[in-house]
Formats: structure tokens, C-alpha cells, sequence
């Protein structure tokens, strides 16, 4: 009797455990894993996601373009949680509004937008993956925070940067306990928000995949290695503390953005990384030169594979899956106009993607690839480049030209290439 009532309480337990994680993306090994079932994705960044949903014509086209997506078969979304400060930086306008307008104030209304995204997100089994901060300082990000500790004056803020002054400045976040504090509190608040649409917990929401520390930190200078290697340590503990329901991963580029192929190892070889991740970046990377996208196509596609190759085997090392979360090509001679021809992104695309089914087939590490960017039914205003406010929020973030890397919903092209590749992936998995 003893033994039996011992073994009932034992099942009551483990089955318990599984309901909490049911609908939840977990990981084993170097796979994610949905009730039990492999998951790999062909997923977008999505990054104003949140922010567009923040009034009825915002959640009109959220709906209308969530419906898009899941007919294409994308399930996986990349968004980004909020910005922070306001005004200009580095010279150019930036993401508005703010979450985080002044140093630890808080619109808390503009979350109902995320609330309202995810929620329509889990009508359609649609998974994110929510960045919680930038490097970069299109939304303020890292740079904001210096700023608000007085290690970047107001006139260096809103002035234009050179790359090595801007390298000097970010470096210093990681050793700042002030800003570090300050990303903290914006961390805390949307991990332990309540969705005003459900009613549901954040840490409870199945169709949250993974929190993101940040997009593409950075150490900046060898100098702050040790100071950044620290930082995301300790706040993947602090997240793993809040929420033990969901994935955690760094946003990293690879070790283009790590200063090497070291240091990228060590931080996800830490035990509350769960995956890891690369971006790859023709046109910032100067793989091409200026708009001759289609002369140095084929240095763009070799230079593409070797660096996703180069690391496959770390991942293969620390037994995690590896996500190609951002990838990007501007369309055929640059244009910013929508509908005009990809068929040089299609054939960058379609490499990726063939890598990708090719990792699944072979059981390999690459779980998921999120092109950048959907801009799905907003368009450029074409009455200047970049983003000014009253202008359709896109894939573009402010300091870009809109429509340089963004899929538009009338990219027929690119969009049956994604649905091939999603009904492939989806008969693949469907084998194992």
C-alpha cells in the first residue's frame, strides 16, 4: 500500500511537471522540442510587433499580418520589448515611443501592444522570442543608459559618432553597476508583467519561446571582455530565478560580435544559455560593395557558408541548437521600392534555407533561420529614406532606408520560396 501510494504521488509529480511545460518550447541536446515533438521553424524578425499593436488600426494590421505569416507557414517570431529614452541619437530619429522614456519611468501602457501580440501569437501557435534591450542605438538601448549615468553627455548623445567612438562609449556599459541596475528593472518588469488581453502571467505563456538579453551585445573593446562575459551571466541567472518555464539565449551575431570565436563559446557555454545564435550580414560587413549586389554574389554566398560552418561545430561542442535569427539581402540594385525584384535575396534566401533542411535531415544543430525583416502591408513613405514619426512602421529600424532589407506582403516570389521551404521543413519533421 505504501509502495502504491508512493508511486501515485511520483506520477502526480512528473505529470505535473509536463503540464507546466505543455506548449512550451524546450531544448534537449542540440533540439527544440514542442509536447514532445521536434520543432524547427523558418521564423521573421518582427521587432515593432509590440509596438504596433498599440491602437486599433495598429491591431487591425497585427492581426491581418499575423494571418499572412502563419499561411506561409512561418511559426517564429523575433520582437523586441521596448525602447528606451527619446529624442535624437547619433544624429538620426529613434524607435518611438519609449517604454523607458526617462531613467526607470515606465509607459506601462504601451505593453498592452505586446499583450495584445501575444495573445493573437497564441491563437496561431506562433512562438517568440523577445529581445530585451539593444546594443545598438536605434532604440536606445545601451547607449541611453550611459547617457542617464552621465558616462555620455546629452551634445555626444544626439551628435553623429564615428564607428571607434561609438565602440569606446558601449564598451563601457558592462562595467557601469548604474546601468546595468537600469536594464535590470526594464528586465524585471516585462518578465514578471500580467498580459492585460489573458490574464496570463508572462512567465506562464506558452507562446513566449525564449527571452533574449539583448540584440547583438557586444564587448566592444578586448577590454571589456571580462566585464561583459559577467554581465550576461549574471543576467541569465537573474532571468533563469524569475522564469523557469522558458528558453534564454543572447542574441549574439557569432564571433564577428564577440571579438572572437573564444569568447563566443564561453558565453553560451554558460548553464542558463539554452541556444545559441549568428547573424549574418552581407552589406554591413562589406561583402558587397555599394549597390553591386549581383557581381559579388557568389563571395556573398561563400562568405555566408563558411560562416555558418564555422559554428556548427561549437555547437555541436556545447550540445545546444543554433538559430540563424537575423539574415538580410536589399533588393536587387538597392531599391527601397516594394514589389520590385529579389531574385538575388530569393537566391541568398533559398541557400539559407537550404541549410537549414539540410541540418534537420541529418539530425544536425540548426534548429531555426528568422530572415530580417517583415514589413508585411506597411510601406515607405517615399518622401524621404529613413523613419520619421507618422510614417508606417517597418522591418527597417529608423537609422536604415526604409524598405532596404524589408519582405513586403507583395513579395510573391520570396513568399512562395518561404512556403516551400515550411512545407518541406514541416514533412521533415513530421518523419522523424
Amino acid at each position: 500500500m505504501k509502495y502504491s501510494i508512493l508511486l501515485l504521488l511520483l506520477c502526480c509529480a512528473g505529470n505535473a511537471g509536463l503540464s507546466q511545460k505543455k506548449g512550451f518550447v524546450t531544448v534537449n541536446g542540440t533540439h527544440f522540442f514542442i509536447n514532445g515533438n521536434s520543432y524547427h521553424y523558418i521564423g521573421a524578425n518582427y521587432w515593432y510587433g509590440g509596438l504596433l499593436a498599440n491602437d486599433n488600426a495598429g491591431k487591425q494590421r497585427v492581426k491581418k499580418e499575423l494571418d499572412f505569416l502563419i499561411s506561409k507557414g512561418v511559426t517564429n517570431l523575433r520582437v523586441m520589448a521596448g525602447a528606451e529614452g527619446t529624442g535624437k541619437i547619433n544624429g538620426l530619429t529613434r524607435v518611438e515611443p519609449a517604454l523607458q522614456p526617462t531613467a526607470g519611468n515606465f509607459n506601462e501602457k504601451l505593453l498592452s501592444g505586446m499583450d495584445f501580440l501575444l495573445s493573437e501569437m497564441a491563437k496561431r501557435n506562433i512562438k517568440a522570442v523577445i529581445f530585451l534591450s539593444n546594443n545598438w542605438e536605434w532604440s536606445g538601448g545601451f547607449m541611453q543608459y550611459l547617457n542617464w549615468n552621465g558616462l555620455v553627455q546629452d551634445s555626444v548623445l544626439q551628435r553623429k559618432w564615428t564607428w571607434d567612438e561609438n565602440r569606446d562609449m558601449v564598451a563601457r556599459f558592462y562595467s557601469c553597476e548604474p546601468c546595468v541596475q537600469q536594464y535590470i528593472k526594464q528586465l524585471e518588469l516585462i518578465i514578471n508583467r500580467k498580459n492585460s488581453v489573458t490574464g496570463k502571467k508572462y512567465t506562464d505563456e506558452p507562446a513566449i519561446m525564449a527571452w533574449e538579453i539583448a540584440n547583438e551585445p557586444r564587448p566592444m573593446r578586448p577590454a571589456a571582455i571580462d566585464d561583459y562575459k559577467k554581465w550576461i551571466s549574471n543576467t541569465a541567472a537573474r532571468i533563469r530565478k524569475i522564469d523557469n518555464n522558458h528558453l534564454i539565449t543572447i542574441g549574439s551575431e557569432g564571433d564577428i560580435g564577440s571579438e572572437s570565436m573564444e569568447v563566443y563559446e564561453a558565453i553560451h557555454a554558460d548553464k542558463n544559455i539554452d541556444y545559441a545564435t549568428i547573424h549574418i550580414w552581407p552589406k554591413n560587413w562589406q561583402w558587397f560593395k555599394d549597390t553591386a549586389i549581383s557581381k559579388d554574389m557568389e563571395q556573398v554566398k561563400t562568405n555566408t557558408n563558411a560562416y555558418i560552418d564555422k559554428h556548427v561545430p561549437v555547437a555541436k561542442k556545447m550540445n545546444k541548437p543554433l538559430v540563424i535569427e537575423e539574415f538580410g539581402l536589399p533588393r536587387n540594385g538597392q531599391s527601397f521600392i516594394p514589389g520590385t525584384n529579389t531574385s538575388l535575396r530569393n537566391r541568398y534566401y533559398e541557400m539559407i534555407f537550404q541549410k537549414l533542411m539540410t541540418s534537420i535531415r541529418a539530425n544536425g544543430v540548426i534548429a531555426g533561420a528568422n530572415f530580417w525583416s517583415f514589413s508585411g502591408s506597411g510601406r515607405p513613405s517615399g518622401k524621404q529614406l529613413l523613419w520619421v514619426k507618422g510614417d508606417d512602421l517597418l522591418g527597417d529600424p529608423p537609422v536604415e532606408e526604409q524598405g532596404l532589407n524589408s519582405v513586403f506582403d507583395n513579395d510573391t516570389d520570396t513568399w512562395k520560396l518561404i512556403e516551400s521551404f515550411t512545407k518541406k521543413i514541416n514533412a521533415a519533421v513530421r518523419m522523424k
